[in-house]
C-alpha cells in the first residue's frame, strides 16, 4: 500500500479508529509509576474524591490515544514525528471498562521545509460518543514533490 504523504492530505479530511479497553489493573499501574494522585491509585480515596471513583491519568489517556493513532492511522502515513500538540484538554474522566475511540480531523496543512509538510489534526477521544481528550497534534509528513 502506498504510504499517504503531505500532497495527499486534505483539510477537512475525517477518520474514526479504534476500540480499547481501559482496564482497572493498567490504571494503576500507570498512575503508581507516573502520576501518584490518590483518584489514580487508591480506590477508596477516589471514592471520596471529586470523580467519585478511580480514574485514569490525563497523561495515561494521552498514552493509549497515541497507541490507538499509531496502530491504526501512522503505519499507513509518512509521518516523520511530532513537533507538539495544542490545546490539550481531559473535559471527562477514563474508567476502568471504558472503551475509547479515536476521531481526527485535519485542520491545516502548510509547507514546513522542501521535504517536510506540517499537518495538524485534532484529535478527539471518545468514550461512548462522549468526548474525553482532546489535542490538535502538529506532525511532520514527508513531502513527495521535492
Amino acid at each position: 500500500m502506498a504510504r499517504e504523504h503531505f500532497e495527499d492530505v486534505e483539510v477537512g479530511e475525517t477518520r474514526t479508529f479504534g476500540e480499547r479497553e481501559v482496564t482497572r489493573e493498567e490504571i494503576l499501574e500507570f498512575a503508581e509509576r507516573y502520576d501518584p494522585q490518590p483518584f489514580h491509585t487508591d480506590e477508596t480515596a477516589a471514592a471520596d474524591s471529586l470523580f467519585g471513583g478511580l480514574i485514569a491519568s490525563g497523561w495515561h489517556t494521552a498514552a493509549m490515544t497515541m497507541e490507538l493513532l499509531v496502530t491504526n492511522v501512522f503505519t499507513d502515513l509518512a509521518a516523520t514525528g511530532a513537533l507538539g500538540v495544542d490545546e490539550l484538554r481531559w473535559p471527562s474522566p477514563v474508567r476502568p471498562g471504558d472503551t475509547l475511540t479515536v476521531h481526527t480531523e485535519v485542520i491545516d496543512t502548510e509547507p514546513w521545509n522542501e521535504e517536510l509538510g506540517l499537518v495538524r489534526s485534532r484529535t478527539t477521544t471518545l468514550v461512548d460518543g462522549d468526548e474525553v481528550m482532546s489535542m490538535v497534534g502538529l506532525v511532520l509528513y514527508e513531502r513527495r514533490e521535492r
